[in-house]
């Protein structure tokens, strides 16, 4: 261990109210309830087991003596008159922050400042202020907010019930954090957050893969034979796709960008939209003589090439 006197920055010449007023003002900032610094842990143990040595007179006197080291062990044959004790090999107590006994010795001391710094009493731990916890939720929002942004309402486990916004192009599964809204702290402590995460709701048309739409486009017989200018739902109102002359039921026409929109560095999604043929309802004798003069005059095979 480091010389006492360099771990809490004082000169041998210190006074008690000066080893008193640098012990308060160190273990206050390394103090691991509270401390962010680094090793604050490690710190808190050093100043401690300084303020062991020169925090107590006797002690202190040894150590300047050069009867004991920065760790209270006896350098040369053990005197008793210093703390050690016969059989124990001369060691002296580790500083910790269980105190009791006398109120007018060095425990009552240093549970003084301690209680001073952080509002604990002698005979127990003293503790500073604590964060509460987080806590999650979940909501489901329609599509269309989820693309053009909006808000919704959301009731946290805490019995809360706030409006959260939703940004344009939100991700499913994308997690907003609401700052102080978990549960309270302690001792005066900060509140935790409240972490919610966005899902989106079915939707009756779309069907989500990535950033992109997929939609089933029903159209008719004619439409597929002959071509045509056919009506598509999206996100941001009807559009006109043009359907190809022949066109097979199962092939997929796509919209460029009007999927959903860009996000951060992901890109605007594409629709899809999946050609789906529809029969005329009820029966239709031209139709279906029609399909019989194809059947024997123009036969194909469509399954052509399937055979395992």
């Amino acid at each position: 261990m480091r010389d006492p006197y360099e771990v809490l920055g004082l000169a041998k010449s210190a006074g008690a109210s000066e080893v008193k007023s640098a012990f308060r003002k160190l273990a206050k900032k390394f103090h691991p309830d509270q401390s962010k610094e680094p090793r604050a842990k490690e710190r808190f143990a050093e100043i401690g087991s300084a303020y062991e040595i020169i925090g107590d007179e006797k002690k202190r006197a040894a150590y300047d003596r050069g009867e004991i080291d920065a760790e209270g062990k006896p350098r040369a044959p053990q005197f008793e008159g210093f703390g050690a004790r016969p059989g124990q090999g001369g060691e002296f107590h580790g500083f910790n922050f269980e105190f009791g006994g006398d109120r007018g010795g060095r425990a009552g001391l240093e549970a003084d400042i301690l209680s001073e710094l952080f509002g604990g009493r002698a005979g127990g731990r003293a503790r500073g202020p604590s964060r509460g916890e987080d806590v999650a939720a979940t909501v489901s929002v329609p599509l269309a907010m989820a693309a053009g942004g909006g808000s919704v309402r959301v009731a946290l486990p805490t019995g809360k019930t706030l409006d959260v916004a939703v940004p344009a192009g939100v991700e499913d599964g994308k997690q907003i954090r609401l700052r102080g809204q978990g549960r309270p702290g302690q001792r005066n402590g900060p509140a935790g957050d409240a972490i919610v995460a966005i899902h989106y709701a079915p939707h009756p048309l779309f069907k989500v893969e990535g950033r992109d739409l997929k939609l089933d486009l029903p159209i008719t017989l004619y439409e597929a034979v002959l071509g045509a200018k056919v009506r598509t739902p999206t996100l941001s109102g009807d559009v006109e796709i043009a359907v190809p002359p022949g066109a097979s039921g199962g092939r997929v026409l796509r919209l460029r960008g009007k999927g959903l929109p860009a996000s951060g560095d992901a890109p605007a999604g594409d629709l899809l939209a999946t050609l789906r043929i529809v029969m005329p309802p009820g029966e239709d004798g031209d139709l279906a003589a029609l399909m019989r003069r194809w059947r024997d005059d123009k036969p194909y095979d469509p399954r052509a090439g399937m055979s395992v």
